[in-house]
């Protein structure tokens, strides 16, 4: 109704994402850290952060997994293959859910347009269950054809510490 009376100027309203709304009633969380180029301008060597990327895994996530990835491979799906014909204690997870569930960490903390680098290791199985907790660590700041880049160490540990994938990543932040 504003915008039809010729009101440009509004309160915009946001969870930060802004969700693809043009007009009407958002407020723009501003943040003290938004005058030096958000969040990453501030980080510095040795930062870590960390995030649940999935509690309790259910076998219902690697069927749907093995349907989206076409990997179907039954080691991931069928108990009796995993078990009685390969060997397993049960069926896994594919190694790339396990490397997507982490990138997930790793773009809401650098945003999804910057991570320009992301590679991994996959150490142990993750079954169902299992819950994954990711976390990445500032290894190094640098300038690169003039964009600031981050160098981050990725670790992702189930609910007893054990090491499932490790890896590192880069991603371009707005300050050094």
């Amino acid at each position: 109704k504003l915008v039809k009376q010729g009101v440009r100027d509004m309160v915009r309203l946001s969870d930060s994402r802004m969700s693809g709304t043009s007009y009407g009633a958002c407020i723009l969380h501003v943040s003290p850290e938004s005058y030096i180029g958000g969040p990453l301008a501030l980080v510095k060597t040795g930062d870590r952060i960390s995030m649940v990327v999935v509690e309790d895994l259910k076998r219902t996530m690697l069927v749907q997994y093995a349907g989206v990835s076409g990997d179907y491979n039954p080691v991931h799906t069928d108990e009796i293959f995993a078990t009685r014909v390969a060997g397993y204690p049960t069926v896994f997870a594919h190694g790339m859910l396990t490397m997507g569930l982490t990138g997930r960490m790793l773009t809401d903390y650098v945003g999804v347009g910057n991570l320009t680098r992301y590679g991994v290791r996959f150490t142990r199985q993750v079954f169902p269950g299992d819950t994954l907790t990711a976390t990445a660590t500032v290894t190094g700041l640098r300038e690169e054809n003039g964009a600031h880049i981050v160098e981050l160490d990725v670790v992702t540990v189930n609910q007893n510490g054990e090491e499932v994938l490790k890896g590192s990543a880069a991603a371009r932040c707005a300050a050094g």
